[in-house]
């Protein structure tokens, strides 16, 4: 029940700021239609049950599968199996994230079509599944992750240079949704699971780091993508 409510008590925190913005801003300045108005009420109460049902099974089945996965993975001894299935979980997580489902749709009303979005969520997915492959070594090889930002987001500048302008805006978008609010617990639960099970490994330390790696695989993806379609 406490978490229930806590899990209430921070939707309505997060919901109502913005709630109150727009209710002030359509009586003083933009006074929208009063349909239109009484549709954002009406979703605005639907967000909010949504998001607490969301972040109820986030809390009660996300996190513990998450973390109970990156213990077991570990104990397969074998790197070719902990990153082919962190390359899978990040890659079906990110399919199912609704921050991505959202820009697709948004790309392709803008571009006619020219960006399909079954194509554009394939290749967002693609690269978060080999970043968090990539995350997984990391913890276990301990590399400094200021290397693998640096190295990455050289390459990421590099060819962006040999990608058509359209392209760039939308992949640099794409790395900010995967940090959406299914893809961010799953992933970080991961991390947390592999370097708490590991000798010599800190949680706290180690476990964190991963969103930063996710987020730049679909930047990369998504400049590819431009350079293969442009």
């Amino acid at each position: 029940m406490n978490n229930i409510k806590e899990t209430v008590i921070e939707v309505i925190k997060s919901i109502l700021p913005i709630t109150i913005v727009i209710t002030i801003l359509q009586f003083t300045l933009i006074q929208l239609p009063a349909e239109t108005f009484f549709q954002f009420l009406i979703g605005a109460l639907f967000v909010g049950i949504g998001l607490i049902l969301f972040l109820l099974g986030v809390n009660i089945g996300l996190l513990p599968v998450g973390e109970m996965i990156g213990a077991a993975l570990p104990n397969t001894k074998k790197l070719s199996v902990i990153a082919l299935f962190a390359f899978i979980l990040g890659l079906v997580v990110t399919v199912a994230e609704p921050d991505v489902r959202v820009l697709s749709i948004q790309v392709d009303q803008v571009s006619n079509g020219v960006i399909p979005k079954s194509m554009l969520i394939l290749f967002v997915g693609i690269g978060v599944g080999i970043c968090v492959a990539l995350a997984m070594l990391r913890i276990i090889f301990n590399i400094n992750i200021v290397y693998l930002l640096a190295v990455g987001y050289a390459i990421i500048f590099l060819l962006a240079a040999f990608t058509p302008p359209t392209y760039v805006p939308i992949a640099f978008d794409s790395g900010g949704v995967t940090t959406g609010p299914l893809t961010v617990p799953f992933i970080m639960a991961l991390g947390v699971g592999i370097a708490s099970i590991l000798k010599g490994k800190s949680a706290s330390s180690d476990g964190f780091g991963l969103v930063a790696l996710a987020s730049m695989g679909p930047i990369f993806s998504v400049l590819l993508l431009g350079v293969i379609y442009g």
